[in-house]
């Protein structure tokens, strides 16, 4: 992407501490795992949650399936303004995706396939593994990663992340760590959740864990 398109927009600093404080508050346990990436890659992981929790209420916000398909058509159009050099629609997460997108080069159709993938949720079960993959591929691209072992951790984990607790997600998990060896460490801000999978900790032992996991590079 040229460097000029890459500068050519940069979200406002109420719209950044909306962000901020939306993922934490939603999704305590990415949140922290996100704070182990510098910036500005830590800023784009954090829009990319906030986008995942937008479209991940959509069942909530609605129960009539056809207001939700409209609501990810919002989103599905914002999305297209956002990866377009022009001003972003005014709402803090797209404004803040709106510099993500313009700085890491992230692609439309890989937004838009999370989108298509939380829309198979209207009137059915979510495929977690195409949801896990698409948030994964997208925070990848934030990070720079493109390794093999990187990403086929980072599936692994993204899609258990969505599982309720039984042996299908024990084996994902385990097949993530066993990539351990293998993986990018700039990888760790998406991979260290996995360490909340399965082991219950408290608010005040959960950023304790997260930093010792950190810097034994172990997820």
């Amino acid at each position: 992407m040229p460097a000029s398109q890459s500068t050519a927009f940069r979200a406002s600093e109420a719209s950044h501490r909306y962000v901020l404080d939306l993922v934490r508050d939603a999704d305590r346990d990415r949140f922290l795992g996100a704070l182990f990436a510098p910036e500005p890659q830590r800023g784009g992981l954090l829009a990319l949650l906030a986008f995942d929790h937008e479209l991940a209420r959509t069942r909530s916000v609605t129960k009539e399936p056809m207001l939700a398909r409209i609501r990810l058509e919002w989103w599905r159009e914002a999305m297209g303004e956002a990866s377009g050099t022009g001003k972003p629609r005014a709402q803090p997460i797209v404004e803040v995706l709106g510099e993500t997108i313009r700085r890491h080069g992230l692609v439309l159709d890989s937004l838009v396939e999370l989108i298509d993938a939380r829309e198979e949720e209207i009137e059915g079960p979510l495929d977690v593994m195409r949801a896990g993959q698409a948030l994964a591929d997208l925070e990848l691209a934030v990070l720079g990663i493109d390794d093999a072992s990187s990403r086929q951790a980072a599936h692994a984990v993204g899609a258990a992340w969505l599982m309720g607790e039984g042996p299908e997600r024990d084996q994902l998990v385990g097949d993530a760590r066993a990539l351990r060896r293998k993986i990018d460490p700039a990888a760790l801000p998406i991979l260290l959740p996995a360490i909340s999978l399965g082991r219950p900790m408290g608010p005040l032992r959960r950023p304790l864990a997260y930093w010792w996991a950190a810097r034994r590079g172990r997820y």
